[in-house]
This record gives C-alpha cells, structure tokens and sequence, in this order.
C-alpha cells in the first residue's frame, strides 16, 4: 500500500498564486471595454450618433482654453477647422445688411432694400 500525503502541495502551483499582479490585465482589458460602452451610450443618449457616420455633415462651434473661437465642420469624411478671429478686414464689397444681438443673445441678420442689395 502506497503512503498518501494528504496536504502535501505541488511545488509549480505556488508561484502562480503568490504573484499580486496577476489580475491587473484582466482589470485593464475590463476597465477599457467600460469606457468605450460609456462612450457610446453617451452617444446614443445625446441624439449624436451623426458624429460618428461616414455620411453624415454637420457643424460645430467651440471655444477652445485660451478664448478662441474653432469652427469645426464635417462634409462627408472631411473634417476642417477655421479659427475666428477679431482682425480687421478691409477690401472692394458691398453691404449685404445690419445684425442685431438681442438682449437674450441670438442674433437676427436684417437684409437691405437698397439698389445694391442683391435680390
């Protein structure tokens, strides 16, 4: 009869048990696949899915951190920005109308009915 050794341990098993850092991977993998079900949750909730589409033509305005002002437009798979800027122009034209800012902010653009102003 063979002597059994009841809790005697296999000397390759220790090494896999005793690393902390085993689960850190896994914890990467899952943590990643969170953040890109946020994002597109986020998408999907705000209506914006067209920011994604190939087809799709949109336009945007933001305010960048120094005060800035991008025009960020997309038509089709080509996305261009235009900074704004407060530089005066000068040049040959004609003028096209008058624009008033509200008192709640929107602007209304008033064509003229001048010989000038094209119909």
């Amino acid at each position: 009869m063979k002597p059994r050794m009841r809790f005697a341990r296999r000397h390759g098993d220790s090494a896999v048990h005793d690393d902390p850092l085993a689960g850190v991977a896994n914890l990467f993998d899952a943590s990643l696949a969170f953040i890109v079900a946020m994002a597109l949750a986020l998408f999907s909730v705000l209506g914006s899915t067209d920011l994604l589409s190939d087809d799709a033509s949109w336009t945007l305005t933001r305010t960048t951190a120094d005060g800035t002002l991008e025009v960020v437009s997309k038509e089709k798979q080509q996305i261009k920005v235009e900074r704004v800027t407060d530089q005066k122009l000068s040049g040959q034209g004609h003028r096209l109308g008058t624009a008033y800012r509200l008192p709640d902010g929107q602007v209304v653009y008033v064509p003229e009915q001048g010989a000038d102003a094209p119909r």
